[in-house]
């Protein structure tokens, strides 16, 4: 299963999907691309550390959107590397419906809270301020909804009385870092 991974921060959620593949827990999976809309991303740094093409691919002029020219640019330069999947791995922008179309059931996305609570920016945030008890991770497909597709799995992060906001984001990262490969090696058993 050839995979795409497209993030615009540091590259923690794709370091470990590169890390599992090395590790040979990535089942069947490939990961054949890196792309971020950010050319000082850090997860770009991962490609010539693991032997995986990154590449930055400009989004302007849009902030938060992928939309216009630059949707069709990275359309095309994604179909180029002909991928069975594509992994949302902390990509900070809304993605459009022709996007949607052109990679239609083949998006998943990994979100830092238990869908359908806590949707859209700063989910771990979100969930601390409400005080909940048990959070967690999500990873889901991707529709038009923001963080409304179809959830494929999902891993619980129990807030503990001495959690702080900072204990509580490294928990929820280190539930996101062991989901999302697992996911994509049952994914690549089915493709």
């Amino acid at each position: 299963m050839r995979v795409v991974i497209l993030g615009s921060g540091r590259g923690s959620n794709a370091e470990a999907i590169l890390l599992a593949r090395q590790a040979g827990r990535l089942g069947r999976a490939e990961v054949v691309q890196i792309f971020s809309d950010r050319p000082d991303a850090g997860i770009l740094a991962l490609g010539p550390r693991f032997g995986v093409p990154a590449a930055f691919l400009d989004a302007a002029p849009y902030k938060t959107k992928l939309d216009g020219a630059a949707e069709e640019h990275y359309i095309a330069a994604i179909m180029a590397c002909r991928p069975d999947i594509l992994v949302l791995a902390g990509f900070m922008r809304v993605i459009k419906p022709r996007f949607l179309e052109a990679f239609a059931g083949r998006i998943i996305n990994l979100h830092p809270s238990l869908l359908p609570s806590f949707p859209g920016l700063d989910g771990i945030g979100q969930a601390w301020r409400r005080g909940v008890k048990i959070s967690g991770c999500t990873v889901h497909y991707v529709t038009s909804e923001v963080d409304g597709g179809p959830i494929i799995d999902q891993s619980v992060v129990r807030i503990e009385p001495d959690d702080t906001l900072e204990t509580f984001a490294e928990k929820i990262h280190a539930a996101e870092h062991a989901l999302l490969p697992s996911v994509i090696a049952r994914l690549s058993e089915h493709r």
